[in-house]
């Protein structure tokens, strides 16, 4: 078993968002994802076939969905999305990096 720490190994270069598998079975699989200031495309939506669980460790971001709703997201906020409930990031916080803790499950 190896150890790791979910606030180490950040890169310096953050100009493109970090998305890194944790862990993954067949049911689950766990993302750690670092942005900073970056944001989904305007015409860009996810649509999963799982659902996803995800959490706020550090940063600060908003979520839109697709029926007009938008979420604000800090430090310890998580929301369920349910599997194929469009949703993007509208923005994350520019001035610090935002840590996700992602769960995808099915």
């Amino acid at each position: 078993m190896k150890k790791s720490n979910i606030f180490q190994n950040i890169p310096s270069d953050l100009t493109q968002e970090l998305f890194e598998t944790v862990v993954e079975s067949k049911n689950v699989k766990i993302e750690r994802i670092i942005s900073y200031g970056q944001s989904s495309q305007e015409e860009e939506w996810y649509d999963q076939d799982e659902n996803e669980w995800v959490v706020l460790l550090e940063g600060e971001a908003m979520l839109a969905f697709d029926d007009g709703a938008e979420t604000h997201l800090q430090v310890g906020d998580s929301i369920n999305i349910p599997a194929h409930v469009k949703h993007k990031v509208l923005w994350t916080k520019k001035e610090a990096k935002t840590i996700w803790l992602a769960v995808f499950y099915k």
